[in-house]
């Protein structure tokens, strides 16, 4: 899988390193001083992740926890996303991620020590002023949380973590089913394992690489027998003309997995793009359905439909939720404009 291991040499004899050294004995590996050093100097082609990819091992430097941006969860409490990998083994055609680093390799950051001290801190600073209030932390901003789970070893570590900070909730938020180190963890009530879902068609469309939608719900099943807490995603949505029976079936199908009082929150978020991320995926999926969809430039520079196509779409999902029995207070919408109530539930189209 990987060609070459990069490793930062203070880690050489880092567990975690000897475990995936075992794993890959034919991938040649390097030493080097810092993953900055190397990691996207050389820009290298998203699709090239096709062929061949490089892993770096290394400690993330700087700042480890930041805000989330507006509308990135449940209204109402404060969130905010550690940073313990770069990059997916996965190929969604309207990722992100193929417009934000210079190469597609992947980076595992193992220093979750340093990581999970930030965390407290930040979460001991919030709770001196809102003791009241529930602190969010989010795993998954530039990976996925558990597609690389079995070489990261991390979920263990955050387990621990999150088992002592009772005030605080984890999400790990995913498209894999990739479950494995998940069971081996006794379920917390305040780690939440969410699943990004997508209608079958579009699913194969456009989340290329990725386990399917039934196979999502296989896994989403499996958890929820075992008692772990489960958020859902619909993200992103994307308009075609099997669009309402597509989300009445996928809403079924999930409802056959899990009852809706049980699901945690279900986000909703139209595609989106940056200007930049748009060109790529012009540039690396010319024949996407995506660029035939009719685009403008939104509120926050965003690439998405407009506003009134947006309203419309996100009411008939949430409307399909409500008559199916989930919770009105249980659905938020992702990364959308705060000008209206993000509640609002468009009846005249």
């Amino acid at each position: 899988m990987f060609e070459v291991i990069y490793v930062e040499e203070q880690l050489i004899d880092h567990p975690r390193v000897l475990e995936i050294k075992k794993k890959y004995p034919h991938s040649e590996i390097k030493l080097i001083n810092s993953i900055q050093d190397v990691f996207g100097r050389v820009k290298k082609p998203y699709l090239q992740k096709r062929f061949n990819l490089n892993l770096f091992l290394g400690e993330k430097k700087g700042q480890l926890v930041k805000l989330a941006p507006a509308a990135y969860g449940l209204t109402g409490e404060p969130h905010y996303y550690f940073i313990h990998a770069y990059n997916c083994i996965y190929e969604c055609n309207y990722c992100y991620l193929q417009g934000y680093f210079h190469s597609p390799d992947i980076v595992l950051f193992l220093n979750h020590d340093e990581i999970s001290q930030e965390i407290k801190q930040v979460a001991k600073s919030y709770h001196a002023d809102h003791p009241d209030k529930k602190v969010w932390f989010h795993a998954g901003e530039y990976s996925d949380s558990l597609a690389l789970s079995h070489l990261s070893g991390e979920l263990n570590h955050y387990f621990k973590l999150f088992k002592e900070l009772k005030d605080c909730k984890l999400e790990l938020r995913t498209k894999s089913i990739n479950i494995k180190e998940l069971l081996k963890e006794e379920p917390l009530e305040n780690v939440i394992t969410s699943f990004s879902l997508s209608p079958a068609h579009r699913i194969k469309s456009n989340d290329l690489k990725t386990p399917p939608l039934k196979a999502r719900l296989e896994a989403i099943g499996t958890l929820v027998e075992r008692g772990f807490p489960i958020g859902i995603h619909f993200d992103p949505i994307i308009y075609d003309d099997q669009f309402i029976p597509s989300y009445e079936e996928l809403v079924d199908l999930l409802l056959e997995k899990i009852s809706a009082d049980k699901i945690h929150y279900i986000s909703l978020g139209v595609v989106r793009f940056t200007k930049e991320v748009y060109q790529k995926v012009q540039k690396n999926y010319p024949e996407s359905d995506l660029l035939a969809q009719e685009f403008v430039r939104s509120f926050d520079n965003k690439i998405r439909y407009n506003r009134p196509m947006r309203l419309w779409m996100l009411g008939k999902i949430k409307q399909i939720l409500l008559d199916k029995g989930m919770a009105l207070d249980r659905i938020y919408l992702c990364m959308e404009d705060q000008d209206y109530d993000p509640m609002v539930i468009n009846h005249e189209s």
